[in-house]
């Protein structure tokens, strides 16, 4: 499987502690905080850990906030915030940024796009490509093909990498 993703963490990364994934919940928070501040944005802010990642969402609000719920924006903020963690800690931060319930909705976007493809590839096709995505969203898709039986591989570099779905 050249080019895969679907691995959950890089062999190379330590695994990290509850307490330190806790902590680094707390300083994204922190920084999410201060941005939103800056913007003159209201927003209640929830962390949570769970598969060995720091989860921090923003809800609530006014209707202002939903300017930040677009997917790249959403992944920008992620970047930024995994730096600003990163500079503190001296260590690459897998957490994921949530706003408004965003990756929620993306999550079921990227699953009636799997439905569309398997459809596709049922109805004889070969593979059907799929747009690009982060790694986070290709890692999502990863699991759902192979929970339905059939066979995704990344390709591409950067922000042109995407999956390609066939028959397992």
């Amino acid at each position: 499987m050249a080019n895969d993703d679907r691995t959950t963490a890089d062999p190379a990364a330590e695994e990290l502690s509850l307490e330190e994934l806790e902590a680094d919940g707390d300083l994204a928070a922190d920084y999410i905080e201060g941005l939103l501040d800056i913007a003159d944005l209201d927003g209640d802010i929830d962390i949570d850990v769970a598969n060995g990642r720091a989860y921090v969402s923003v809800s609530g609000g006014d209707a202002d906030l939903e300017r930040l719920t677009g997917a790249e924006t959403v992944q920008a903020l992620q970047d930024l915030t995994r730096l600003a963690v990163q500079a503190k800690t001296g260590r690459f931060s897998r957490l994921i940024v949530d706003v408004g319930g965003s990756r929620d909705a993306r999550a079921g976007e990227l699953k009636r796009m799997v439905d569309a493809a398997i459809a596709q590839i049922a109805a004889g096709r070969d593979h059907v490509e799929l747009e690009p995505m982060s790694s986070y969203e290709r890692k999502l898709v990863h699991d759902d093909v192979a929970d339905r039986g059939y066979f995704s591989e990344s390709r591409g570099e950067g922000r042109d990498r995407r999956l390609v779905i066939s028959r397992a």
